[in-house]
């Protein structure tokens, strides 16, 4: 199941039209032209997650399968001491058994944490930030902003270091991806704003995804971080 060619063909149009206005150093329009690549995005990221709602178990097993491999075997993962993950949730691809082995492996595992401006995880709050929080296992993590599964913020708090980003692995989810390393998110920049002051770390992330999520071009937007590398299986 594929995202519905009309959606593609306005997302292209908006592009052409953007690149005909702006230099090749703008990765965004101003005025009535960013309204319109937003509510491109808007509507991708409707299709999108509406493709991956309709994944049948069988297809949802076998992806998450594969990427868990992929992942296992990848050379970032093997030489990394520093896992950062997301927790799976909903539709999502799986990320359980690659969480469990990192950590039977011995690696310090961080997973997200939305903290908002109350300091706590209310999505009710309109400012909020993520943070990644050391877990040794999956049972410690409780439910947390918009339902997903959490750490308790009371564990070891990842803290950023340049020299310790080669040996430093960041699995990001996202709801679309394209050829050109862009991804879609679910519209709260939470990644971005994450990894904007982190240059050596950008170095070493992959979203990952089912293949499903693959358009053909995702209009960018300023502030738009590329992971490294996407794999959608």
């Amino acid at each position: 199941m594929e995202i519905s060619d009309k959606v593609i063909k306005e997302g292209s149009e908006a592009i052409s039209d953007a690149k005909n206005k702006t230099s090749d150093r703008e990765k965004t329009l101003t005025g009535e032209d960013s309204v319109e690549i937003q509510e491109i995005r808007r509507r991708l990221r409707r299709e999108a997650l509406r493709t991956r709602d309709a994944l049948c178990p069988d297809e949802r097993r076998r992806g998450s399968l594969l990427m868990t491999e992929r992942i296992l075997g990848h050379q970032w993962f093997y030489g990394s001491d520093i896992f950062l993950c997301f927790v799976s949730f909903g539709s999502e691809i799986d990320t359980n058994e690659l969480l469990c082995e990192a950590i039977r492996q011995g690696k310090k595992v961080y997973v997200p944490k939305v903290i908002t401006s109350s300091g706590k995880s209310d999505m009710h709050f309109y400012k909020a930030d993520m943070h990644f929080y050391r877990v040794t296992a999956l049972s410690e993590l409780l439910e947390g902003y918009k339902g997903i599964p959490e750490p308790t913020g009371m564990s070891e708090k990842y803290e950023y270091r340049a020299e310790d980003a080669g040996r430093t692995l960041l699995l990001m989810p996202g709801v679309a991806f394209d050829g050109f390393r862009n991804r879609l998110g679910y519209g709260k920049g939470f990644y971005d704003s994450f990894l904007a002051d982190k240059e050596a770390l950008q170095l070493r992330t992959i979203a990952v995804g089912f293949q499903c999520q693959m358009v053909e071009k995702i209009p960018e937007r300023e502030g738009d971080i590329k992971p490294y590398q996407v794999i959608c299986l």
